[in-house]
């Protein structure tokens, strides 16, 4: 609390200096006009482009608050990003990430929004993408003004609890040579509050969990980018990012478990968790581009390292308090990546752009496990090592072309070879090797310059990821326990859709998905020790599943462009009907449908006193594989910032989900039962921000080639 009052002063006097100073010389600042403005949300034919470089709604936020905040995109109960309820592949200035899940969510949080350009949806990828599905690429600023230019930021977060985000942003350009240093850290304590209401169908048993948990969380991070310019023509530099996490959480517990409405027995547990992680990444770079030619030559080398080291203690009691159980887990995860790319992009006859490229891609994941277990006066010993080792090699072509300039065309193909081996405790135990051909289509035909017409197809191919083949059980902070699958396949899918716009405002869209094999959560019921245990691991589910997917898109500025509105409106039909037949699912819903919309609004230059609004709004409702939704999440967020010209200030007031906590509520079916969870996130309160800026800050766009910039329509 001391931390947040000191903060809250720094900002109150750096508002009343800044103010004074604005004041004092409020006639030297000429009238704001603003003529042009790009939209803040673009649609086009393959993706769907948030543009939030001039936007409020970066101050106070991180990145990876923006990306919640992307149309299409939503995260799930576990913090998985997600493009239109399918999973996706993060690049960041299309490098793809390291990050996953909650360790990609931990890094977003380290990035200031105030870095961002873009944030690009692209549903339909070229096959330049190493994609299985959708991918979302974070465009972060390129400032290569001369001189020493950069930012301070600090935000005070209160949630439940209080949090803090610090952040430096540094650039240095001067002639033919550009560095780039952003350092962040982040001191954070978040509560969740989650229910579990699970029914069994053998004997209609019933068992209910409520858990509290408090996770903490002391993450610096830093990222550089050395940039040299050898000639006009010629470019290389070298990336490095690295994060590490300091966590903390603390979990607690209780179980009940009923026959006939009978209490069987209750219990409670207590979870002690301590994680250090690392992550280093680093990308070596060189770059050719002819621009009058439009050629590019791009090689990458990189080699990628983190690690986990942790420890989780658990404590079982029985309704007299009394311990019964004790569990003692350590785990000290390591992953390598080694990988070299090569692109190349030239013109090809007249009117037309070849791409061709490849990766080949090494990795060497560890996973040591040391469990121990102290029950009813004996001790339970079990060290497992895992390790998972892979090649991925890849080669891939796109050929664009314009025809009579109203017709643009896309053909693309990538072919994938995949060598796995998976060894349990120094044993082999699966070992596999496919190849995997990928293509993709894009036509769009502009009828007259208002009206224009788009296709699109790929066919896909989503992959396990290497801890869900691990097949060591592990207790989780709700009672259940947890185990990959090293038998997991694979899962294919295609995806067709049409996009038609109007005046390159307003774009109607149709999808059409369609997948005859996934991998889902499954349950089983094991006795061990006299205990019935509930068991949770990915499993394989054949059966088609067909999804539809209509939608309406519109941007619209008002007021001489000062007011900017986004609204998109959607309606999905899902049919499960073939899928829950084969998987014996009986009680899950065959047909789901459901409505969906979100809006960003923002205005700027408020009374023409450099004050800027905006606000978003987002209703959905996440249904995936064998697990329902039962209710809409309802998402909002309103900030209001007051920029200072002269002293280069800017504060910031946010308020995030005030009118409704957000809270998500799904159902999973599966061939024992029906598992509801329900979970309370702590997205919510207010924060104030203060940004100090220095130098020049004058940004422009990543430089693209033309059909990078142009392909999937309207501009």
């Amino acid at each position: 609390m001391k931390s947040s009052i000191t903060l809250l002063g720094l900002l109150v006097t750096t508002f009343a200096i800044a103010q004074t100073q604005d004041t004092l010389k409020s006639k030297e600042i000429e009238a704001v006009s603003i003529i042009a403005r790009k939209p803040t949300v673009e649609s086009k034919a393959d993706r769907t482009v948030f543009n939030v470089a001039n936007s409020s709604i970066l101050a106070g936020n991180t990145t990876w608050d923006i990306v919640r905040m992307t149309p299409l995109v939503s995260i799930d109960n576990n913090d998985n990003v997600k493009a239109e309820g399918e999973s996706v592949t993060v690049y960041i200035n299309d490098r793809k990430s390291v990050f996953t899940g909650k360790e990609l969510k931990e890094y977003l949080k380290t990035i200031p929004a105030d870095n961002l350009m873009k944030i690009e949806v692209i549903t339909s990828p070229s096959s330049r993408y190493e994609a299985s599905g959708s991918v979302i690429n974070i465009v972060l600023k390129k400032r290569d003004d001369e001189g020493m230019k950069g930012s301070i930021s600090l935000t005070n977060n209160q949630n439940t609890k209080n949090n803090q985000y610090g952040s430096l942003n540094l650039n240095y350009h001067k002639k033919n040579f550009t560095q780039t240093f952003t350092g962040s850290y982040s001191d954070n304590v978040f509560i969740t509050k989650n229910s579990s209401k699970n029914t069994y169908y053998k004997d209609n048993s019933l068992q209910l969990i409520d858990v509290e948990s408090t996770y903490t969380g002391k993450n610096p991070s830093f990222s550089s980018t050395s940039e040299f310019e050898l000639n006009d023509k010629n470019n290389i530099g070298l990336v490095m990012e690295y994060f590490r996490g300091n966590r903390t959480s603390e979990s607690n517990s209780v179980e009940s478990n009923y026959l006939n409405d009978v209490l069987l027995n209750s219990f409670s547990q207590d979870n002690l968790g301590r994680t250090n992680s690392n992550t280093l990444g680093t990308n070596l770079f060189y770059k050719y581009y002819d621009k009058e030619k439009n050629r590019i030559l791009d090689v990458n080398l990189g080699i990628n390292y983190d690690s986990e080291k942790g420890t989780t203690d658990f404590t079982r009691k029985n309704p007299n308090n009394e311990i019964t159980e004790l569990r003692h887990f350590a785990n000290f995860n390591q992953n390598r990546n080694y990988f070299v790319k090569v692109d190349y992009t030239s013109p090809l006859g007249k009117g037309g752009n070849f791409e061709v490229g490849g990766k080949a891609n090494f990795n060497n994941n560890v996973i040591p496990n040391d469990y121990r277990v102290i029950s009813n006066n004996s001790l339970l010993e079990n060290v497992n090592q895992f390790q998972y080792t892979e090649n991925l090699n890849s080669l891939y072509a796109n050929y664009s072309k314009t025809f009579f300039e109203k017709l643009e065309t896309r053909i693309g193909l990538r072919y994938e070879f995949i060598d796995y081996k998976i060894h349990q405790n120094g044993t082999e135990t699966r070992r596999e090797s496919y190849g995997t051909l990928l293509p993709n289509l894009l036509v769009k035909y502009a009828f007259t310059p208002n009206y224009d017409l788009s296709l699109t197809y790929n066919h896909n191919l989503w992959r396990p990821w290497y801890s869900e083949f691990n097949d060591f059980e592990m207790p989780g902070n709700n009672g259940f326990f947890y185990r990959g699958n090293v038998n997991l396949l694979p899962n294919p899918s295609d995806r067709i859709g049409l996009k038609f716009g109007i005046h390159k405002k307003y774009f109607l869209s149709a999808r059409y998905t369609f997948t005859d094999q996934d991998y889902w959560t499954s349950y089983s019921q094991e006795t061990q020790n006299g205990l019935v245990k509930t068991i949770s691991f990915p499993d394989n589910f054949k059966g088609k599943v067909e999804k539809f997917y209509l939608s309406a898109n519109t941007n619209q500025n008002f007021l001489k462009n000062k007011l900017n509105v986004n609204l998109s409106l959607g309606w999905s039909y899902t049919d499960n009907s073939d899928f829950n037949t084969r998987n014996k699912l009986e009680r899950a819903n065959n047909y789901l449908n459901f409505f969906s919309g979100s809006t960003n609004l923002s205005y700027t230059n408020l009374f023409n006193k450099n004050i800027n609004i905006s606000a978003w709004m987002s209703i959905d409702n996440q249904n995936y594989g064998n697990s329902v939704a039962n209710q809409y999440n309802f998402f909002h967020n309103i900030s209001v910032t007051k920029l200072f010209p002269v002293s280069q200030i800017e504060t910031s007031l946010q308020l995030m989900n005030i009118f409704k906590r957000p809270s998500m509520d799904t159902t999973t079916f599966t061939q024992i039962g029906s598992f509801q969870n329900t979970n309370k996130w702590d997205w919510y309160g207010f924060s104030l921000t203060f940004v100090k800026r220095f130098g020049n800050q004058k940004v422009k766009e990543n430089t693209k080639t033309d059909v990078e910039k142009n392909s999937g329509g309207s501009k």
